[in-house]
């Protein structure tokens, strides 16, 4: 069994250190384009070529995989199984409330998705290259959530690639996800899925029990744990998994 993992935004693979070594068995963290890793030519950062080009990685490995998504990276997965373009043996997300038919982006989202203040917001957080600095994004992950030893690993990625990826996706996705791929997120019954949902993820607030229902996934709160769980209590994160990964059929 290979556990396949993709991070969310603003963030990479590293998010994912701490609950990958309490797993048993083979996992591997993709680091998405533009997110500390170069893009491919051509490549415009919106959310259906990352969902390619995640479709193009999972060809890679040998057999189904058992894939996990965070953030951005679980609507990625999310619209990957509903596809069903590739074979997998399992996937599980979380923030399944953003797949919403009526979810409104957070604050965040909003300015990235606005023409002229998220190239501001870009310019400004790019100047600032002091990683305990609460303007830089280090600092505004901090002030998400984020300890601080997580926050200046991952934020010292960020760069003009990644600010512009983030902008050219978010944007991708308005006015939501469920806009552009809420046709095709029904049931899926190519492999069965997991919704995790953190009970204290600003987030993820909404009804992730009706998109989990909706989506054929069994539903699984983390009781007391934020957006960022797997840094949180890694421990939980990998137990709640393994117990599926047992376990994985509805």
């Amino acid at each position: 069994m290979t556990v396949v993992f993709v991070h969310g935004v603003p963030e990479t693979d590293e998010v994912w250190d701490g609950l990958r070594a309490r797993l048993r068995g083979d996992s591997v963290a993709l680091r998405l384009p533009g997110f500390g890793s170069p893009r491919p030519e051509g490549f415009t950062s919106t959310k259906d070529e990352y969902v390619s080009w995640l479709e193009g990685e999972l060809r890679a490995f040998d057999g189904p995989v058992d894939l996990v998504g965070h953030d951005w990276g679980a609507l990625l997965v999310a619209r990957v199984a509903s596809r069903g373009v590739v074979g997998l043996r399992s996937w599980a997300v979380d923030v399944a409330s953003v797949l919403d038919r009526d979810y409104i982006w957070h604050d965040a989202a909003r300015l990235w998705q606005t023409p002229g203040a998220g190239e501001a917001w870009a310019t400004q957080t790019l100047e600032v290259s002091d990683l305990g600095s609460p303007l830089g994004v280090a600092g505004q992950l901090r002030a998400a959530g984020v300890a601080d030893e997580h926050a200046r690993v991952m934020g010292r990625s960020f760069d003009e690639t990644m600010a512009s990826s983030i902008l050219a996706l978010y944007r991708s996705a308005t006015p939501n996800p469920f806009a552009h791929w809420g046709a095709d997120l029904t049931s899926v019954t190519s492999a069965p899925g997991l919704v995790l949902h953190p009970t204290h993820d600003p987030y993820d607030g909404g009804p992730a029990s009706e998109v989990a229902a909706a989506l054929g996934a069994r539903f699984c709160p983390l009781e007391g744990l934020g957006h960022w769980w797997m840094l949180q209590d890694p421990g939980a994160g990998a137990a709640a998994l393994e117990e599926f990964w047992a376990n994985p059929e509805r």
